[in-house]
């Protein structure tokens, strides 16, 4: 006898919005790098010198081209290559975003340790991302 297994409201939400989410961000990566291809915009790095940075350590490599750590690249989205971050930060986001989601559903069941738990993942993500915890060889 075969039991079938049905996916939870929530399951499902998270699952479109992660689906969703998806498509868009890579929609934006392949619009940020046609337009990082095409010269429309100047890149940070030009392209033909790319290969050479490619053996540094994260380290020597921010060193070598002077760019800065962290979230300092939104100050330069007009460069090619720093475009398409818009994409990878979107595209690292959705999760944060899904899990928001489905928090109300959470709660409207009463699920309040899942809810608990989806809004203790929204937070530790986001201070993740925030870059307030420095950890690693960095």
């Amino acid at each position: 006898m075969h039991r079938q297994i049905k996916a939870t409201e929530e399951q499902i939400k998270y699952a479109q919005l992660l689906d969703y989410g998806m498509k868009v961000g890579f929609l934006m990566l392949l619009v940020s790098f046609a337009i990082y291809m095409s010269g429309i915009l100047p890149p940070a790095i030009p392209l033909p010198d790319v290969p050479k940075y490619w053996t540094l350590s994260v380290h020597d490599y921010l060193i070598a081209t002077g760019t800065k750590a962290g979230w300092a690249w939104i100050t330069e989205v007009y460069k090619g290559d720093i475009l398409n971050f818009i994409g990878i930060t979107f595209l690292a986001g959705v999760t944060i975003l899904c899990y928001i989601r489905i928090i109300p559903i959470l709660l409207r069941k009463q699920d309040r340790v899942y809810a608990l738990l989806a809004a203790l993942e929204v937070l530790v993500l986001l201070l993740a991302a925030s870059g307030i915890l420095r950890g690693g060889a960095h």
